[in-house]
């Protein structure tokens, strides 16, 4: 990208800019338009965070009587939109009374109580309270929705849906995985939820780590310093263990990785057999990003599970905020992932082995059709047998 150009071609009007939140926007946009995940720019206030993080909910342009409108399509329990009673289907008529249609994407100022007018499905509209706590950094403004549920389906189909991987270290959602598996213990055969999935941190590798019994190589991150530099992936420092502690686990990664490039190999943990190794199912759509395309991408690689839905986002980089000034932080890349086969995806997803589009009118009846379909998959899901080390979808150009 002609950065230098862009950057002087948007100056002079943004510099003119007096309101901050069309500053906020304007540099946001021009940051953006970099086409790389995990680009930004918002300040400490986060009077800016889209749905997805500050509320809990996902949304679809769709083409309505009257011209293009936002309408819901998650709603993650446990957050805030969940709270309020927001449901997929529902149209954005607007926040705390301004009209909100596409291209302007819903966002919300964290910390603060929103209303949100919209219009349900039997056509009434109704003002929504939706409540959205402070986060807990303002590096990474969001609110946490449930991490994990887990339950058992009908013919000893386990479903398991992990929303997001809070934390640094993924301690406590590490646990929460544990306890999800333990109490899918009986079933022969499991449905790995990652629709909407948010990202997070290292709580991803306890995660893939469930869908094989041995220590398998999962992926690298790669810093744009060591790439330029050269580098051979066997080695580069090796992740095969969450710590179970934060009392002891935190300092003791801290004096393995502080301070060094963060050029790292994950290897799953090696937590041994399930009874429904061969015969999993994972479940994404197009707002499946980060972590939950690194599962998905793995699960592919290693043929350990069948994947149905839609194509994923294709936002899978490490990206860090840094100070820019006047209480503004700007968010940028700072490693690619790329996977031990050679294939990155970012830029483009992960394209399911099942396509099913998610169909409003089943959810109308009642039905998940995209639920629905994973639950035939699981049925038909015969043992798979290891792929070959060859095989692989979009490679990596390095």
């Amino acid at each position: 990208m002609d950065w230098p150009g862009l950057a002087r071609e948007k100056r002079e009007g943004t510099v003119a800019l007096s309101d901050p939140e069309e500053f906020e926007l304007a540099i946001h946009e021009l940051v953006r338009s970099l086409k790389s995940s995990h680009t930004g720019f918002f300040h400490r206030s986060v009077r800016r965070v889209p749905g997805r993080l500050a509320i809990g909910a996902s949304f679809r342009r769709i083409e309505g009587s009257s011209g293009p409108r936002w309408m819901v399509l998650e709603v993650h329990e446990g957050g805030p939109a969940h709270a309020a009673g927001l449901v997929p289907l529902d149209i954005v008529v607007a926040i705390n009374g301004k009209p909100t249609v596409p291209p302007e994407q819903p966002m919300f100022p964290m910390g603060t109580t929103v209303v949100m007018t919209v219009e349900k499905a039997a056509g009434a509209t109704q003002d929504l309270s939706i409540v959205i706590p402070t986060p807990r950094s303002r590096k990474q403004p969001y609110s946490e929705p449930q991490s994990v549920k887990a339950q058992t389906l009908s013919d000893s189909i386990g479903y398991m849906k992990v929303t997001i991987f809070p934390g640094l270290l993924g301690i406590d959602v590490s646990r929460e995985l544990d306890a999800a598996v333990k109490s899918l213990s009986d079933c022969t055969r499991l449905i790995l939820d990652l629709r909407g999935h948010l990202g997070g941190g290292l709580g991803v590798l306890r995660l893939m780590s469930y869908l094989t019994p041995g220590k398998i190589p999962i992926g690298y991150t790669v810093t744009r310093r060591k790439a330029e530099t050269g580098y051979d992936k066997e080695r580069l420092p090796r992740l095969d263990r969450l710590p179970s502690s934060k009392l002891f686990g935190i300092p003791a990664m801290a004096l393995k990785y502080i301070g060094r490039d963060p050029s790292v190999v994950l290897v799953s943990e090696g937590l041994g057999p399930q009874p429904w190794h061969g015969r999993i199912v994972i479940l994404v759509n197009e707002n499946t990003v980060s972590a939950g395309e690194m599962a998905c991408g793995f699960a592919r690689e290693n043929n350990l599970a069948r994947i149905v839905g839609t194509e994923t986002a294709g936002r899978l980089m490490a990206g860090s905020a840094y100070k820019a000034g006047q209480g503004y932080l700007v968010i940028m890349p700072k490693a690619a992932y790329i996977s031990w086969q050679g294939n990155t995806y970012e830029g483009h997803g992960i394209a399911p082995d099942v396509n099913v589009p998610w169909s409003p009118d089943a959810y109308r009846e009642g039905r998940d059709n995209q639920l629905e379909a994973a639950i035939q998959a699981a049925a038909e899901t015969a043992p798979a047998r290891p792929r070959s080390r060859a095989a692989g979808g979009h490679q990596n150009p390095e």
